[in-house]
Parts: structure tokens; C-alpha cells; sequence
């Protein structure tokens, strides 16, 4: 998407938004340095609050995305996947448990420091353990298209449940 004549435009990740949530310095080309600053937060599909960084739609990337995600206190996002991309997730702050599987039966604690790859199209559902900090990841795809390729996860509503027993 380019940005007409100037150093700096401002685009709204969501159609829905009143004001600009990126301030974008530099005209995304193939041999431009584009900068993207996060002016305001805005709701992921998955239900948690996001800074949009890096995506096609701002910055013309064409293979990856990147953002930063909290997690509230005691929050949890939506259980969902993301269709043909993988993540890369470093925690910053927190300690984080996710919940990942078809049933959400399997889980890994994560806490501030940690490395996180979730392979493509795995269900998954992160929880923030701490009922008095917010967690804060930065959370990279494979995808420019950063939230188009979300899919909630028809599974358990409550993590390891409601799932058919294994077989012996």
C-alpha cells in the first residue's frame, strides 16, 4: 500500500477506528527503511489487545508480521489457530501458560525471556498466570497478513475437556 508523497503516513489497522493506530515514516518500497510506531492499541481477533508493527498493510512486508501483545491480568485470549503460518513469540514480561492441541490437553509455562515456536495451524490458547501484571510478548508470523489468517478454535471451552478419550 503506498503512501502518498511525504515521509509519513498514518493507517488504521481496523476500517473501525476513528484515529490512526500507526504512525508509518518512510514510503514502503524495496529499498526503503520504513519505521512503524505504535500509537494506539487495538483488539486481535483472539480477544487481547495488540500494537500493530510490522504488517504488508503498513510497511510492505510481503512475508512476516510482528507485534506487541498483552495479556491482561488474569487474562486469556480466545483458543484459536493461525491457518499456514507459523509464530515466533518472545515473552517480555509475565508468566504465561498455554494451552495447545485439538482438545487444548497439552500445556507449557512460559515465563519473561522465553523463546516460544508454535508450528502452523496448531490450536492454542495462551493464559496470563499472574492476577496483578499484564504479560507483554512480541509476537512475529510468517504472514503479512497479520490477523486475516486468525481462526478461532472450535474446541473446549474450558482447556482439556470436553474432548474424546484417548484410545488404549
Amino acid at each position: 500500500m503506498p503512501i502518498s508523497s511525504g515521509l509519513v503516513g498514518l493507517l488504521a489497522a481496523t476500517p473501525v477506528l476513528a484515529t490512526p493506530v500507526v504512525e508509518v515514516i518512510g514510503t514502503p518500497s524495496a529499498d526503503t527503511i520504513v519505521t512503524v510506531r505504535p500509537l494506539a492499541s487495538s483488539t486481535s481477533r483472539q480477544g487481547l489487545q495488540q500494537f500493530v508493527g510490522i504488517s504488508g498493510a503498513n510497511s510492505g512486508a510481503r512475508g512476516l508480521s510482528m507485534n506487541r501483545v498483552v495479556i491482561p491480568p488474569g487474562g486469556r485470549a480466545a483458543a484459536h489457530r493461525h491457518v499456514g503460518s507459523e509464530s515466533a513469540i518472545y515473552l517480555l514480561a509475565g508468566t504465561v501458560q498455554t494451552f495447545y492441541g485439538t482438545c487444548l490437553e497439552k500445556t507449557v509455562i512460559n515465563r519473561a525471556g522465553d523463546f516460544l515456536f508454535i508450528p502452523a495451524g496448531v490450536p492454542h490458547r495462551p493464559v496470563n498466570l499472574s492476577s496483578s501484571e499484564a504479560a507483554i510478548a512480541i509476537v512475529a508470523r510468517n504472514d503479512a497478513n497479520e490477523q486475516e489468517h486468525v481462526a478461532l478454535h472450535d474446541g473446549p471451552a474450558t482447556p482439556g475437556t470436553g474432548c474424546p478419550a484417548p484410545s488404549p
